[in-house]
């Protein structure tokens, strides 16, 4: 069951979080972030959460996963190579340093609240730049948001902390960033790296030699549609995050796994995506005491999916999610236009068949989680259930 916790989550929310914008031929539009927030105020989300501006933007954050050659590389904003700055992927614009440290120390903002009791639950809609490294930017993603957040959690203390990331994208930055480190457990959801950017997230990347058993990859077949994704998951996700035993759950919910998403090829409903951040809410209240911090991410069906997707986001972090079969309030689709959706479903089934119930050899999708069950479940001290 999801918590009923009407003061007991929090939104990180500021107009300075709307303003990395790399252009406006850019996928990554801006506007998305403020749609989604609309549309959850239209539902009253926002008066279930406790709205709060983030800190000033601080560099130390920043410094915390990246290096300082490479900080320096994005404050002067021009186009350099060298820290893929200036590509069709991540143009450079005004201010850019500014607005990502924004970013940044807003998603610790949520970590910190969550660690010290202030709320259960946290979200920065804004946030959930997963590809930056630690020297370059890479994916639209300029600083890793998500990695300091995680990181400022492990130095305040927190002993282990599960970063499950279900964006179409592999969630490679941060599982770079922590691949040797114990206490930090990867897993991410994405579309197979064969067919789609950045090309890794293979089974078996398991995690480095100082900690094996620390990242969880399902490279999942392109077409994989809802009740295939649900299938994958639950044959997963709850399994190796029970065994690693996390402190605080961080998520990220890229909603580029949309079947209407340009920039992939996974085939899912905004009802799958629901029904998967609801999932992730039953963990944390599972497994971590209601722990939980969860971000944005990509996704570029900029009006029939991301403000639907990240309202019902906002809704589960609320405690009191949107009824998939809402009517979206007219006073919303007139300030969209002609072109916006009518109601919070897509009229798709999330049932599915777990994976205990029997396995299909010749299935590409069971295949997908065998390999997965294979590479790391012994590592992690579970049986992969051959």
């Amino acid at each position: 069951m999801v918590a009923d916790t009407a003061a007991g989550a929090r939104l990180i929310l500021s107009d300075p979080l709307t303003r990395y914008d790399f252009g406006p031929l850019h996928p990554m539009a801006p506007g998305r972030v403020d749609s989604a927030i609309s549309l959850a105020r239209e539902f009253g989300v926002l008066d279930r959460l406790q709205v709060v501006e983030p800190s000033p933007a601080d560099d130390d954050l920043v410094a915390s996963v990246h290096t300082a050659d490479y900080i320096d590389a994005v404050r002067a904003a021009e186009p350099n190579p060298i820290y893929g700055l200036g590509t069709d992927d991540n143009p450079v614009f005004e201010g850019m340093h500014e607005v990502s440290a924004q970013v940044v120390t807003a998603s610790v903002d949520a970590a910190r609240s969550v660690w010290r009791g202030e709320v259960r639950r946290a979200v920065n809609i804004a946030g959930g730049l997963h590809h930056a490294m630690p020297g370059a930017a890479s994916g639209f993603c300029i600083y890793n948001d998500l990695a300091a957040a995680i990181r400022w959690l492990l130095d305040a203390g927190c002993e282990r902390v599960a970063y499950v990331d279900v964006d179409v994208h592999h969630g490679d930055g941060v599982q770079t960033i922590f691949y040797n480190e114990p206490r930090v457990l990867t897993v991410s959801l994405h579309e197979t790296p064969v067919k789609l950017f950045p090309g890794t997230g293979f089974p078996h990347e398991t995690g480095g030699p100082q900690a094996p058993g620390s990242a969880v990859n399902v490279a999942l077949p392109s077409g994989t549609n809802d009740r295939e994704w649900l299938r994958a998951f639950h044959a997963i996700v709850p399994e190796a995050v029970a065994a690693f035993e996390p402190t605080v759950l961080v998520t990220q919910h890229g909603c580029d796994s949309h079947k209407h998403d340009p920039l992939a090829d996974l085939r899912l409903s905004v009802d799958g995506q629901r029904a998967s951040y609801l999932a992730l809410a039953e963990l944390a209240d599972e497994l971590t005491e209601g722990r939980w911090v969860a971000a944005g991410g990509g996704g570029y069906a900029l009006v029939d999916v991301v403000p639907r997707a990240w309202a019902h986001l906002l809704g589960v972090v609320s405690g009191t999610p949107i009824a998939s079969e809402a009517e979206i309030p007219q006073r919303w689709r007139d300030t969209i236009g002609p072109t916006a959706p009518t109601v919070m479903t897509d009229g798709c089934p999330v049932d599915y068949t777990p994976f205990t119930d029997g396995i299909d050899p010749a299935s590409r999708l069971d295949q997908a989680i065998l390999a997965t069950r294979r590479a790391v479940f012994p590592e992690l001290g579970l049986d992969p259930g051959l």
